[in-house]
């Protein structure tokens, strides 16, 4: 027997599956290779157009000699880096935030806020089609974990509990971006 909150939460956890893609990004069946549809940006952070590139594909090998090893468990293992530890928490310039395993664009500065998690945190990603997200049940808990869509890197979790105009909080790991200053 499930009581009022019970039933109220797996009302919402339903209806949200339905409508990830349209809410957090490009949702998709987790693939190796293909295409991808992305948004280009200039070093300004101007939006150029869309894309269809391929996706980057390599070997653990491959992705070990890029990352660092911490850069390498985040992004290839799904790992979390520690609260309030990451390069990118305490950033507040405006830039554009990159993934750090293939170099596309994912947030920018305008978008990112203070949620006293410890994590650099964006209520919206720079642009829809550049993220992808897929149901994350590790830990025993339903999350929606957020992925680099041009190459799969894990880059952290969406949760509800943002401020306006989303209502959105990505909370990302500093391990699995970098940072492009925009200078004026």
């Amino acid at each position: 027997m499930m009581n009022r909150r019970q039933f109220a939460a797996a009302g919402l956890t339903l209806f949200g599956t339905g409508v990830r893609s349209a809410v957090y990004g490009a949702a998709r069946e987790p693939k190796r290779g293909g295409r991808v549809k992305l948004v280009e940006f200039t070093e300004k952070g101007v939006r150029k157009g869309v894309v269809e590139v391929e996706k980057v594909v390599k070997t653990d090998e491959e992705w070990r000699k890029q990352l660092s090893k911490a850069q390498y468990e985040v992004a290839r293992q799904k790992g979390t880096e520690r609260a309030f530890t990451g390069a990118l928490y305490k950033v507040h310039d405006k830039g554009i935030y990159n993934c750090v395993c293939c170099g596309n664009a994912l947030f920018h500065s305008s978008t990112k806020f203070e949620s006293g998690t410890g994590w650099p945190s964006f209520y919206a990603p720079i642009a829809k089609e550049n993220v992808a997200t897929e149901t994350d049940m590790a830990f025993g808990m339903r999350r929606v974990e957020v992925l680099c869509a041009k190459c799969d890197a894990h880059l952290g979790h969406v949760f509800e509990d943002g401020p306006k105009p989303t209502g959105l909080r990505y909370c990302m790991n500093s391990a699995s971006m970098t940072f492009t200053k925009i200078e004026p």
